[in-house]
């Protein structure tokens, strides 16, 4: 099926699945965790610091109901003090989730940024009379606003009728008033639940084209399931060869190899076809960390078209993804945000709640 398919199927122990299927492919796929699961990242909470932890540059802070985050940051809150914090990532296994002090509203078309102010429309709208058009519009819809209060357009926002956008807007601020007016109190609390599957689906993956499918089998009747099932298959092809993904605790580590190709290019198409793909195969796994590319053997010469490579494979991820470089043995190391559940490998999570 050609464009974009939104699937959303709800989950026998409540919750959520959803997948994006592009041209019939799978892109994307998010499920919601069981209950009780750590703080989920864009969880907003009115946290309590506790002790401070210097040899990692940090502070742990009781978020309440039992969760503890850590906090990194140059300036410590003394213990004690209430600190107003967003869940940043996923926890490892036995550690506590990453928290920070900035603040994001996420909605369809807007972000609101508290302590960021400013205007700011999305780098990827470029003609000059819709980005004059989107900033008055963002002007007249943050008037009266404090002066700390920021606000960043997204791109759906440049094919979105702007009285949407202006009740988004509008919908956020009122969402922000009493988080602001709670975060001085005393106790940890959760001050706005992180979004759902569903929720996110619908938020991230929404164009004018997609179609949305929401029925009790909706990933069942495309096979989604069985697509998840074989990611428990660390081997993947890729062009002629194949490449493997397999998380430890300690990294993720990727593994690129020519397969029966014996050509003198086969070494450079592997390792090209491994790596137009991998961010896609790490996002449907939800993996992030350390990730250890071991690529197949390659000149010094051609490491710059493999960084080219992965920097356009990258372009269009939403997920912070760095480039770290080349280790003296030859590997390539990057560092991605844990901004996923991980459906595989020592991490992951039940898939339907129990």
């Amino acid at each position: 099926m050609k464009g974009r398919q939104i699937l959303i199927e709800p989950l026998p122990g409540g919750g959520d699945a959803t997948a994006l299927l592009v041209d019939g492919q799978l892109h994307d796929l998010l499920i919601d965790p069981p209950a009780g699961s750590a703080p989920q990242p864009e969880a907003i909470f009115r946290a309590v610091a506790s002790r401070p932890m210097k040899g990692l540059g940090g502070a742990m802070v009781d978020l309440g109901a039992g969760h503890s985050g850590f906090l990194r940051n140059r300036r410590l809150p003394p213990p004690g003090r209430p600190v107003l914090v967003q869940v940043g990532g996923w926890a490892e296994p036995g550690k506590a989730p990453p928290v920070g002090e900035r603040i994001r509203l996420k909605g369809r078309f807007a972000i609101l940024t508290p302590g960021a102010p400013g205007r700011n429309i999305a780098r990827s709208i470029r003609a000059p009379d819709l980005r004059q058009s989107l900033e008055a519009l963002a002007d007249s819809a943050m008037e009266g606003a404090p002066d700390d209060l920021g606000l960043i357009l997204r791109s759906a926002a440049a094919t979105a009728p702007a009285p949407a956008i202006a009740r988004e807007i509008e919908a956020l601020r009122a969402e922000w008033q009493p988080i602001a007016a709670a975060a001085a109190d005393a106790a940890p609390a959760c001050l706005r639940p992180a979004p759902g599957a569903a929720e996110t689906a619908r938020r991230d993956w929404w164009t004018p084209d997609a179609a949305l499918r929401e029925a009790a089998t909706a990933l069942a009747d495309a096979g989604i399931w069985e697509a998840v099932a074989a990611m428990a298959d660390a081997r993947i092809p890729a062009g002629d060869g194949h490449f493997t993904i397999e998380a430890t605790r300690a990294l993720v580590a990727v593994d690129v190899n020519t397969g029966a190709d014996t050509s003198p290019a086969a070494a450079l198409k592997a390792n090209l076809a491994a790596i137009r793909d991998l961010p896609r195969q790490l996002r449907l796994r939800g993996l992030g960390g350390q990730i250890v590319l071991d690529l197949a053997p390659l000149p010094k010469g051609e490491r710059r078209r493999i960084e080219a490579a992965l920097t356009a494979a990258l372009r269009d991820e939403d997920i912070d993804t760095t480039i770290v470089g080349w280790t003296p043995l030859g590997h390539l190391e990057l560092l991605r945000k844990r901004a996923r559940r991980p459906l595989v490998g020592p991490e992951a999570l039940p898939l339907r709640g129990g």
